[in-house]
């Protein structure tokens, strides 16, 4: 379909396809059945019969017979439609490989090792081709030809492109008139193979793939040449681990161990040591430390063997893109998902749409995918803004090599813009382009103020139809091209990567399982559009900062070495407009430079819901390549041998002819048939997009239509199509979660993924984070809620998985620490308000320690501190983030954590789903004006709780202290620092309590320091907590007082 050539709007289930904004005529198509041979031109001919000269009987491509006799005795044999070797004609003489025409040519396949493995799968997918088109339609037949894969055939690799049909309606490329040379085969990327040069003998072919595969050196004359050089540099890995120094992580695993022991000690020393008389504080304080103590081995033991990663994009371009030689990089298709464009601003989604359109890849290798979950007419009329002014942004970023590529945060930037800018056309460009842009700006913020309004009949668009979407629960799917190879090109007349709309069909009574069903539907999309081996998703505030970053993640992917098993990998999310301090730890610098990178050295990072690039086969729940097995150890008879010993074969009346072995393969081949009938259950009732799913190396059917696949992909949103079916279960994103992202990540690295976290110098991607403390613990509540969900689940880590024995341990512990974190926050909740507790009673949870006893104490204490200060040292995290870090686990662990728990517990054991709201009280427009507005919300009543009833501990404790003398200081210090240490670490939300220092009411202060004294004073003189047992006994001295 061209770009702009309309939006399709239908719904599968009832029959309906429209196309709105069709302002074109269509085009007449030339009939392929015609007298003309498409290879040379010449008439094709007739028969010895007098019949019409067919050449393929497959899919009756219009060759010649000179064509036909050239192509079977010089090319490859093969027809250039449909891909299917040319049978002999009556009449025409015999070529190699005639013999045996029924079955695959043995000669052409002579050194093709997968060929033993697939000839059974050929046969099982041509079976499948014809179950999934029991049933349906003579037009779909007519439009959704199956493709050579399930044929047996090689397909051709993906280009990002839609097809241009060469079946039934089509017209083929014009390159293939007055052609009298073999049409050439499109191979995938690096399967260019010897087995197609038939003019060479076989000495010659061997040569050739020893030179491939590099065990055929270059010849003496060939050393100094500098060519050679490249090469050698090009076979070079793309990628390397580095490993932590020594001299930083041994110290940090030792300080590790120490601190396991020292806390072992220290809590057997609390358990034999307790208090009397206050049993209960002490028994409450020895529950929340040994539950401390577990969480502390779940969070820490994955970070046992933290590394580093570099990548050689410069050796990536060396193998991938050779000059004169075609672009060999693989495609990628990009996610962009948003649901409300008044939530999420369409500016913010254009900015990091105009990032992807602009990133530094082959524009015939990226399709960007907008995901409008909201089916708004807001979302679709700026993406086609947006796709207006990416005709002039992208050939400006690629022409001057801007960085960052977003137009909102390259031209707010307070750098030197002229740094290593020579052109001299710069500065007068630069500024035609930012007034491009503040004009863009004005039409998309006319559009937001347009849709501020709804009006009584709904939207309507330009031509006059009612917008489909108009009911947003109620609506048929919608899918539109703005950008792409026809009609799609910039201002300077060069192609653009392709933008596609998409909206998913929505009906009453249908789970849509919110974001994770919407990029399921874009998973099926892109499989049956363009069907990328590789997928970015972004969220729609999330801009490309980095143009290269597809490259930085294909040293990975695309390394022969480890790619094959790598599923996907994760970028660290970086964050522009925070604080400088970072009040409320939203960069969360601990997690990612900490607990990623000991996560890396282990099974891989988890996956955080954006900026990861995926492979589409470990997301369909293929498991990965398994590796050539190690040789299983045998020994001889004799002593001095190790091992097991060989066992003899056990005699069977079938081993002698070999029928045994023939009966275990007709086995084989009924399960492998039976597994490939089972594709209709597992991935839908699509035979497009099913095929799909069968090739690892991407492509899409090179004999469908547009029309056809259009169709299809309509089908695919279809609010019905994943009823029976595996998705979300063991396909795409899992449901079961608002926190979908951990729950993917999980599954497949219980199937034996591995997964590469990559740290770029230059972050990858950038985003927006809530820097008001309200947001901010909302955004904490969703993913503690999540995890709430994981934990009651049946993929909980702590007992899914153990079957195939996939999923390491320490990565266990990870996922495990992930879904149990928030109930660290009902022992927290209690340990925060102990303090206070025993400031108000004059009780402690600890007896008197003697000297002794004091050391552990401060070992723990020191081996706390020294965790943390060599956690630093490896990771170059600065201390501030650290503490910033600690103090924010205290605050949302009682508050977001603890609502979280409450909620997931009603929702699972009641059904009763509470949602918290946040209310804005004010606004601001400076600069971090946001931090400072107070935004009421329920989830700061505990930490506020818990903050004044310590600081009255405080002054109740001093005050007592300053009544009954000198000797009540020494028992009272413990307790001072126990309630300190919870009330620094709540001062960030003391902070943001109380909004900007110069903004705080004054009646505010003055009635907090008044109550503050009165409430001192009176505990003074009434003391109500602590019986009076002071002064002389009256009976004992016989003064009558």
């Amino acid at each position: 379909m061209e770009a702009n050539a309309g939006l399709v709007a239908g719904s599968h289930n009832r029959n309906e396809l429209v196309v709105i904004h069709g302002h074109e005529e269509p085009k007449s198509l030339k009939n392929l059945d015609g007298q003309v041979c498409e290879i040379c031109g010449d008439e094709v001919g007739l028969t010895v019969d007098g019949d019409l000269f067919v050449a393929c009987n497959e899919c009756g491509f219009p060759a010649c017979r000179p064509c036909y006799e050239y192509e079977r005795r010089e090319g490859s044999q093969l027809c250039p439609q449909c891909k299917t070797r040319y049978k002999r004609l009556k009449g025409s003489p015999r070529v190699e490989g005639d013999e045996d025409e029924e079955d695959i040519d043995d000669i052409e396949h002579e050194f093709n090792i997968e060929d033993e493995q697939n000839k059974h799968k050929y046969l099982a997918e041509a079976m499948l081709h014809g179950k999934m088109s029991y049933g349906r339609g003579p037009d779909d037949d007519d439009n959704a030809q199956f493709p050579p894969v399930i044929a047996g055939v090689r397909s051709r690799p993906v280009s990002g492109e839609f097809p241009i049909s060469s079946y039934g309606h089509g017209e083929m490329p014009s390159s293939l008139h007055k052609r009298v040379h073999p049409y050439p085969m499109s191979e995938p990327a690096g399967s260019e193979r010897w087995d197609e040069k038939k003019e060479g003998g076989w000495k010659e072919r061997m040569d050739d793939w020893k030179l491939q595969q590099g065990n055929l050196g270059p010849e003496t004359d060939d050393i100094n040449d500098p060519d050679m050089a490249m090469i050698d540099e090009a076979r070079q890995p793309l990628s390397r681990k580095v490993p932590i120094a020594s001299s930083k992580v041994n110290p940090y695993r030792m300080v590790i161990v120490a601190r396991l022991v020292i806390l072992a000690f220290f809590l057997r020393y609390r358990i034999l040591n307790p208090v009397h008389d206050a049993f209960g504080l002490w028994l409450t304080s020895i529950i929340c430390e040994i539950w401390f103590a577990f969480s502390w081995i779940l969070d820490q033991f994955p970070k046992w063997f933290p590394i580093d990663r570099e990548t050689y994009l410069d050796r990536l371009s060396l193998r991938y893109e050779r000059e004169g030689e075609p672009n060999m990089l693989s495609p990628v298709d990009i996610f962009v998902s948003t649901v409300d464009p008044m939530k999420e601003p369409p500016l913010v989604t254009a900015n990091t749409v105009l990032s992807i359109l602009a990133m530094d890849y082959p524009v015939d290798k990226i399709s960007c995918y907008v995901s409008d979950d909201g089916a708004s007419m807001l979302t679709f009329e700026s993406l086609s803004e947006t796709a207006e002014f990416a005709r002039k942004w992208v050939p400006f970023c690629k022409k001057f090599s801007i960085e960052p590529r977003a137009p909102e945060m390259y031209f707010t930037l307070k750098i030197d813009y002229l740094k290593d800018k020579v052109q001299p056309t710069f500065v007068k460009e630069r500024r035609a382009m930012k007034r491009e842009y503040e004009e863009f700006k004005v039409r998309i913020n006319a559009l937001v103020a347009k849709a501020s309004k709804v009006p009584p009949e709904g939207w309507i668009m330009q031509d006059g139809t009612p917008w489909p979407g108009n009911n947003t629960k109620d609506h048929p799917g919608m899918i539109q091209v703005f950008l792409g190879h026809s009609g799609g090109l910039d201002a300077e007349g060069n192609e653009l990567p392709r933008l596609v709309y998409v909206s998913r069909e929505k009906r009453p009574g249908f789970q849509h399982h919110k974001k994770a069903g919407a990029m399921n539907a874009l998973v099926r999309v892109s499989g049956v559009l363009t069907n990328a081996p590789f997928m970015l998703n972004l969220d729609c505030d999330h801009y490309i900062n980095n143009s290269k970053a597809a490259r930085e993640a294909m040293c990975f992917l695309m390394d022969p070495q480890i790619g094959r098993k790598v599923c996907y990998v994760q970028f660290p999310q970086r964050f522009d407009g925070i604080d400088t301090h970072d009040r409320y730890a939203n960069r969360n610098t601990v997690f990612f430079d900490i607990n990623m990178k000991g996560l890396d050295g282990i099974q891989g990072p988890v996956y955080v819901g954006t900026g990861c690039v995926f492979r589409r086969q470990a997301l369909y729940g293929y498991e990965p390549p398994k590796g050539p097995k190690r040789p299983k150890m045998v020994s001889c008879d004799c002593c001095p041998c190790f091992g097991r010993r060989k066992k003899l074969p056990k005699y069977s009346k079938h081993s002698a002819n070999g029928d045994a072995a023939n009966l275990q393969g007709m086995e084989d081949d009924k399960e492998l048939l039976l597994s490939q009938m089972n594709f209709e259950k597992k991935f839908g009732q699509s035979a497009i997009f099913v095929t799909s799913t069968l090739m690892d190396q991407g492509g899409v059917p090179p004999s469908s239509s547009p029309a056809a696949l259009l169709k299809e992909a309509i089908h695919v949103i279809s609010c019905g199509y994943e009823d029976k079916t595996e998705w979300g279960t063991e396909l795409g994103w899992i449901y079961g979660s608002i926190t979908e992202d951990i729950l993917t990540g999980f599954k497949m690295h219980c199937r034996g993924w591995r997964s590469i976290y990559c740290v770029p110098k230059i972050p990858a991607f950038k985003g927006s984070a809530p820097i008001n403390l309200s947001d901010r613990l909302n955004q904490v509540l969703r993913w503690a809620l999540g995890s709430v969900e994981i934990f009651f689940s049946r993929h909980s880590p702590a007992w899914y998985g153990y079957k195939g024995g996939k999923l390491k341990w320490l990565e266990r512990f990870a996922y495990v620490n992930t879904t149990i974190y928030p109930f660290t926050s009902l022992p927290l909740l209690a340990y925060c308000t102990l303090p206070a507790i025993c400031l108000l009673t004059d009780k402690f949870i600890m007896p008197p320690i003697s000297t002794f006893a004091s050391l552990f104490f401060i070992a723990l204490f020191i081996s706390i501190f020294a965790t943390g200060i060599l956690e630093l040292r490896w990771s170059g995290v600065s201390i501030e983030e650290w503490w910033r870090n600690e103090q924010f686990w205290v605050i949302g662990g009682v508050s977001a954590h603890l609502f979280a728990v409450v909620q997931g517990l009603l929702k699972i054991l009641a059904g009763i789903d509470t949602n918290f709201t946040v209310t804005s009280k004010a606004t601001d427009d400076e600069e971090f004006g946001e931090l400072y507005a107070f935004k009421w919300t329920t989830l700061l009543i505990p930490p506020t709780t818990i903050l004044i009833i310590n600081l009255v501990g405080v002054v109740a404790g001093i005050s007592d202290a300053i009544n009954n003398g000198y000797q009540a200081w020494g028992p009272l210090f413990g307790k001072l620092f126990f309630a300190f240490w919870v009330i620094v670490h709540l001062y960030p939300f003391l902070k943001g309590l109380m909004g900007r220092q110069n903004r705080t009411p004054t009646i505010v202060v003055i009635w907090s320091i008044l109550l503050a004294s009165i409430f001192s004073l009176l505990w003074v003189r009434i003391d109500p907590f602590v019986l009076k047992t002071k002064g002389p006994d009256t009976k004992q001295c016989g003064i009558n007082c």
